[in-house]
């Protein structure tokens, strides 16, 4: 049973995730590190926006192997769901009218983004591509967590702005409130081991 219930977290997680990236992609006011990639870059792919994410995360999925990083079920659920949510979702959300609806969406988004985000890694089965990438060049290089994080981000930023992606309030916004919000919803998704008895 405690399987089945990590998949199902991991799976409205995943979904989730995809979901509050449409919201901010209709929103129009700025998106994640990330998103700004593949943004700039589903263009010139000839794919979907979605499509783009999942393609995207299966090449920095090849990056694990030189790393000696393994992926879970969550990490190959990660590369499938999330894509596939976001287009899924932008096939039925409506093009927001006015800014203070955009600004709304926006806040909306990054608010669901940190919640799915929580929910998908307190399911603890395994992370995603990009986050795994971090965890493995922290782990081969010894160095911190933030200087690891902070320069695939201003990385990959920097590679979307100039692609095209949408850098603006959005992407301030999210960098500044994205780790609070999951820090505060990770305690409430994450499922703990159910501790065995010990052998009489």
């Amino acid at each position: 049973m405690m399987l089945y219930r990590r998949l199902f977290q991991l799976s409205w997680g995943l979904c989730l995730y995809g979901f509050a990236m449409a919201l901010m992609l209709r929103a129009n006011l700025g998106l994640d590190p990330w998103d700004v990639l593949h943004q700039g870059l589903a263009p010139r792919m000839g794919l979907s926006f979605g499509m783009t994410v999942n393609a995207i995360g299966a090449v920095v999925l090849l990056a694990w192997w030189p790393l000696r990083q393994w992926p879970g079920i969550g990490t190959v659920a990660n590369i499938i769901m999330i894509g596939t949510a976001v287009d899924l979702s932008l096939m039925i959300l409506p093009m927001p009218e006015g800014y203070a609806m955009r600004a709304a969406w926006l806040g909306a988004g990054i608010i669901l983004n940190g919640i799915a985000g929580g929910a998908y890694i307190g399911a603890g089965l395994g992370p995603g591509p990009r986050d795994g990438l971090m965890t493995g060049l922290c782990r081969r290089t010894d160095m911190p967590v933030k200087w690891v994080r902070t320069g695939i981000e201003i990385g990959v930023l920097a590679i979307g702005w100039l692609l095209g992606g949408t850098v603006e309030v959005g992407t301030i916004l999210y960098a500044a409130t994205i780790g609070w919000i999951v820090h505060h919803a990770l305690p409430f998704f994450r499922i703990a081991e159910i501790e065995r008895p010990a052998s009489a």
